[in-house]
């Protein structure tokens, strides 16, 4: 617990750095290097990381995909574009796969495909968030929170009341008693975070309160599905945790799973002004 404790807080302080980052070069670096962390856990648990050049390119299009839009701001390389970049990506995996047929079967390509381009679009909406909304650094806190927070209702309700296990094959600690009780946390924490700006920061953004509670409801079993999905990985590859970067954390797919489904989810919040405005 103790390592787990001193890890976090580490964690939090580094955080706190990169958001009053947010609009340079270092912020746009660090959702990089998660994007690229996270592809090259997976890559490893599901045995695809001897396929060196396939993964190369995979890193590379996260990479690029991440720092392009703080490079479009300085006014360079106008002439290339994400979709460009992507269309290069698939192409490149499709050639390789021609050129290897004989050596792995389709399942190869394609799921370094789809797990690149999942992993890198959702980790790139933060970049978006910060980009698109004049409150972007708040919003990004409020989206980390609505997929983090919800894991210490859970832990407490299911520690005090749970009795029916959720998913038991999958995540045998996870209660339905600790789900709606980190549902329910969620919407309030969402809602202190947001009282907070609002009344004792003084940030300039208008917070619909209702929308907040919900959204912070929502991100709960958003998150959940992303979590699961990435522990039902984590089950069949026979491993228990993505990595060690985060001592008693885990590595960064176990630290983001849920980021990666409630991200893009807050960024159509946002965007459509139901929750800050």
């Amino acid at each position: 617990m103790k390592t787990r404790i001193i890890s976090a807080a580490v964690a939090l302080a580094l955080a706190i750095v990169v958001l009053v980052l947010a609009h340079t070069w270092v912020f746009d670096l660090v959702v990089a290097a998660i994007a690229v962390g996270a592809l090259y856990e997976l890559f490893k648990a599901t045995g695809l990381i001897k396929y060196t050049a396939e993964c190369a390119a995979s890193f590379t299009f996260a990479s690029v995909h991440c720092l392009l839009p703080m490079v479009h701001k300085q006014g360079i390389l106008y002439a290339i574009n994400l979709k460009l970049y992507g269309f290069l990506f698939i192409t490149a995996i499709l050639l390789l796969y021609l050129k290897h047929h004989e050596e792995y079967v389709y399942s190869v390509p394609f799921t370094i495909i789809g797990l690149t381009l999942a992993v890198t679009l959702s980790f790139g909406t933060l970049i978006s968030i910060v980009n698109s909304f004049r409150f972007g650094i708040f919003a990004v806190v409020i989206t980390l929170a609505g997929a983090w927070l919800a894991d210490s209702g859970a832990y407490f309700a299911g520690t005090f009341f749970g009795r029916h296990k959720l998913s038991p094959v999958i995540s045998p600690k996870k209660t339905v008693e600790g789900f709606i009780g980190g549902t329910l946390c969620n919407g309030i924490f969402l809602l202190i975070i947001a009282g907070a700006a609002d009344h004792i920061f003084k940030i300039e953004v208008n917070v619909n309160y209702v929308g907040v509670f919900i959204a912070g409801m929502l991100c709960s079993a958003i998150g959940l599905v992303g979590d699961l999905a990435a522990s039902v990985i984590k089950r069949q590859a026979g491993i228990k945790d993505y990595g060690s970067i985060m001592p008693g954390h885990g590595g960064v797919m176990d630290r983001f799973d849920s980021v990666l489904t409630v991200a893009p989810f807050m960024y159509w919040l946002f965007s459509s002004g139901l929750v800050l405005s």
